[in-house]
């Protein structure tokens, strides 16, 4: 790749990325902060994910014994920020940020750097809804249509998304591709309606299993909204047709309460977590009602500056294998 087109690359970025956030803070009320890259071992504080993946963990002299971690995500360094800010109902806020996932599966989607606009807005106990959640899912996808259309006025390159994002339960999805396994569904689903926002993912569905793991103490996936459905959370998907496949470009949802909490903590056997410092706030109500995510920054500047490679658009290192077949296909990684 010439000096010329990696430079071009760069401007599209950041122009992308500008108008993106800024749009976003509009959109749902943020102020933009900013947000550690480290947080101590042993609070509770960092993301567990799925509960399977290792943290970067390092020993830091003035703590003595004890280590710090490169965090996953700021699912619940957010809450406490929250609190710390003292904000209203409906004022949130907006963090850069950049973690680690050594044990992530690397992929022309999939890097162990990741970065995201991770997000988090104050609300009130009347809104712990399904309506709520939809609501704040659509102004997020009208960010996204607005950044498309602004890329396409800028750099030429044609929109491609739905006007309108479907809303779908996980448990409808199985439904429609009972044969399938669940990556198969969301590649499925999203094919036929274009963008997709599948609601309810981490308690189990019909056959056993639930569609993808999460973590029990920030997403609430156990309350009943409607239908016999649970869960006030979900994934936000399109349909990219250079990868033939879908596309990931956010998790989110309204956080758990404290009976949430307590209830998903006791299905993953998990209740000595109640003792941590984040939980431990969370249930003697000094953490506020909120709901919030992360939206994959190089997964959307790949996905509307239509790159074959999140290493396009994102440095990162990668296994010897991925960087031969990327340069067999005549893409060159940052």
């Amino acid at each position: 790749m010439s000096k010329k087109e990696i430079l071009k690359t760069e401007r599209s970025l950041s122009h992308l990325k500008q108008t993106f956030a800024n749009k976003l803070c509009k959109a749902l009320n943020l102020y933009p902060i900013s947000s550690p890259m480290i947080v101590r071992e042993g609070t509770g504080i960092n993301d567990d994910l799925s509960g399977l993946e290792r943290a970067v963990s390092f020993p830091v002299k003035f703590l003595d014994d004890k280590r710090a971690v490169v965090v996953h995500s700021l699912a619940k360094w957010k809450r406490i920020r929250l609190q710390e800010l003292n904000l209203d109902p409906y004022e949130g806020i907006l963090t850069d940020m950049r973690a680690l996932r050594p044990d992530e599966e690397t992929s022309p989607i999939h890097s162990i750097y990741v970065d995201q606009w991770d997000w988090e807005l104050k609300i009130n106990n009347s809104d712990r809804n399904l309506e709520y959640l939809t609501g704040v899912v659509k102004r997020i996808y009208e960010v996204l249509l607005y950044t498309e259309q602004n890329i396409y006025e800028q750099f030429q390159i044609p929109p491609v998304l739905p006007k309108n994002i479907t809303f779908i339960q996980s448990q409808q999805v199985l439904d429609m591709f009972p044969d399938l396994t669940p990556k198969q569904r969301e590649h499925a689903v999203t094919k036929k309606y274009g963008a997709v926002f599948i609601i309810g993912i981490g308690n189990k569905l019909s056959n056993g299993e639930p569609h993808d793991k999460r973590s029990a103490d920030y997403d609430d996936w156990t309350t009943p909204t409607h239908q016999g459905y649970q869960g006030l959370n979900g994934d936000l998907l399109v349909w990219d047709e250079i990868q033939g496949q879908s596309l990931e470009l956010s998790s989110m949802g309204i956080r758990v309460d404290k009976k949430a909490l307590l209830y998903q903590l006791e299905l993953e056997n998990l209740q000595n977590r109640s003792e941590l410092f984040y939980h431990n706030l969370l249930l003697n109500d000094k953490l506020p009602l909120c709901i919030g995510g992360g939206l994959g920054q190089s997964r959307i500047c790949m996905f509307l500056l239509k790159k074959q490679h999140i290493g396009q658009v994102q440095a990162s290192i990668w296994p010897e294998h991925i960087k031969q077949e990327a340069l067999e296909k005549g893409i060159h990684l940052l």
